[in-house]
């Protein structure tokens, strides 16, 4: 049984600024309810094959590991694969612009749990897209509340 996550959202604000903000790994504690740190392993800007170790709280146990970016199309799409850690994962960002020029993201969330964990795919699967409503959520609202602040004070 695999997990496989989809969630989105719509963000008031252009694909390349969200694409910007949310495709930069370092940005991720701000809006990720359940990342605690990012380290980047290789050398940042994010690239194919970068490397960064994230530490995590997900079901009440702390996780750690590393993603390596294995696709990516600036503006538009970002996959990164786990290179190490307890569950083989892989995470896609798209962005696409709607008719109304706001940003339309795209989050998702895939892997095969192993070993005892299979057991609770069921819950991982909730649980992934009940955090995964919350980190879109977030990033809507930081992003949306920075155009308001920026605008407000233009």
């Amino acid at each position: 049984m695999n997990v496989d996550v989809t969630t989105e959202t719509v963000i008031r604000q252009p694909r390349d600024m969200v694409a910007a903000f949310a495709g930069d790994p370092t940005n991720a504690p701000s809006w990720y309810v359940n990342i605690v740190s990012v380290e980047w392993k290789t050398a940042p800007p994010i690239a194919l094959g970068s490397q960064l170790a994230f530490v995590a709280r997900f079901l009440g146990r702390e996780l750690s590991y590393t993603y390596e970016v294995v696709e990516q199309a600036p503006g538009e799409r970002l996959v990164m694969k786990t290179a190490e850690g307890p569950f083989p994962m892989e995470t896609t960002y798209a962005w696409t612009t709607t008719s109304d020029g706001h940003t339309r993201m795209t989050l998702r969330n895939r892997g095969t749990p192993s070993g005892f964990s299979r057991l609770f795919t069921p819950l991982m699967k909730r649980a992934i897209r009940r955090a995964n409503t919350k980190d879109l959520r977030a990033l809507k609202e930081l992003l949306e509340r920075d155009a308001s602040a920026s605008s407000a004070s233009a």
